[in-house]
This record gives structure tokens, C-alpha cells and sequence, in this order.
């Protein structure tokens, strides 16, 4: 059996990688050698979510929050400037929504907790962006809060995320194109 074949069933596998000190680092300050790194190691694990095969990992908070990764973090890494990253998105706020729905989220650290209510930050919807907010807000997350503010307004402004743009093939308004170009611009 293969490496990639043996971390497909295994969620504890990507959270003890997710979460390892030399990871932490590179969760927001991604490098192509860590990005090449993910796909090696679990571009199969991905695609065995986006097939919907490991939704058994729905069925406890570990796991959950490890399908979660999988679909919402592992993919902007994995297929970053193009549009595969943002496929499995829609996927990852269902699970996150189910495990918030068992109250899991509780039961997790700060850092877990806020790794869980990513996928609604990244939503392009407005609704979204706005149970982002309440949920960074209410666990008390101050400094994830500050981002979920930041992304909602992008949202609220543009009705989209302008840096998806390009790797969407979406055209640039020009009110977008100046904002893109200016030190208020989120890159990601």
C-alpha cells in the first residue's frame, strides 16, 4: 500500500500534519516547495473528499474538522492561481456547518475552532461572510475576527473576491482593477 493510499481513511494523519510546528508557519505564508509537498502527499486524500468517499469523517468532530481541511485549505495550496482551489468549497462549509450543527466546535482549541469556520470566510456569499463574523465574534477570535470583517467587506463591496478573478476567468470591472492594484488589497 502506498502512502497516499493509507492516509485516504486516515483523518488523524492530516491533523497531526496540518498542526505540526513546521506547518503552522506556512498555513498563510505558503511556499511552492509546501504547496508541491501537499499534492504529493495528499492530492489523492482530496480527490477521495471531492468524490464524496470520506464522508464518514462527517460523523465525529476530528474527523469533521479534518474533511474540512481537506476540502477548504488543502486545495488553495494544491491548485493555487487556478480554479480547482476553490472547488471543493461549497463541500467544506457543508461539513463545517453539520459539525457547528452537533456543537463540535465547542469542543475544540482556538486555533482548531477557527480552522473550522474558514470555509464560510471564503464564501463569496454575503450571508456567509456575515455567520463568518458572528462566529469568530462569538468564540472570541479576535484576530481571525479582524479578517472575517476584512473578507466581508470585499464581499459586501465587490459581490466577489477580485483576486479570484483571473484564476476564475472572471473580467475585472474597473473599479476592481484600481482596487486590485492598491495596498487595501487582499492577495490570496
Amino acid at each position: 500500500m502506498n502512502r497516499n493510499t493509507a492516509v485516504e481513511h486516515d483523518h488523524r494523519d492530516v491533523l497531526d500534519f496540518w498542526f505540526s510546528e513546521p506547518v503552522r508557519p506556512l498555513w498563510f505564508r505558503s511556499t511552492p516547495a509546501f504547496d508541491e509537498q501537499l499534492r504529493e502527499r495528499y492530492r489523492a486524500v482530496w480527490q477521495t473528499a471531492a468524490r464524496h468517499d470520506l464522508d464518514g469523517w462527517r460523523e465525529a468532530a476530528d474527523s469533521a474538522l479534518a474533511l474540512v481541511i481537506v476540502l477548504d485549505q488543502f486545495p488553495l495550496n494544491m491548485f493555487r492561481g487556478q480554479a480547482e482551489s476553490f472547488s471543493t468549497e461549497a463541500m467544506a462549509r457543508e461539513v463545517a456547518d453539520h459539525a457547528i450543527g452537533q456543537g463540535w466546535d465547542t469542543e475544540f482549541d482556538d486555533i482548531r475552532k477557527a480552522f473550522l469556520y474558514l470555509p464560510f470566510m471564503h464564501s463569496e456569499s454575503l450571508a456567509d461572510q456575515e455567520r463568518s463574523v458572528a462566529l469568530y465574534r462569538a468564540a472570541g477570535l479576535t484576530d481571525s475576527l479582524r479578517w472575517a470583517e476584512h473578507h466581508r467587506e470585499i464581499i459586501r463591496r465587490f459581490g466577489r473576491f477580485p483576486h479570484r478573478n483571473a484564476a476564475l476567468e472572471r473580467r475585472d470591472t474597473p473599479e476592481e482593477t484600481e482596487w486590485l492594484s492598491s495596498k487595501q488589497a487582499f492577495r490570496g
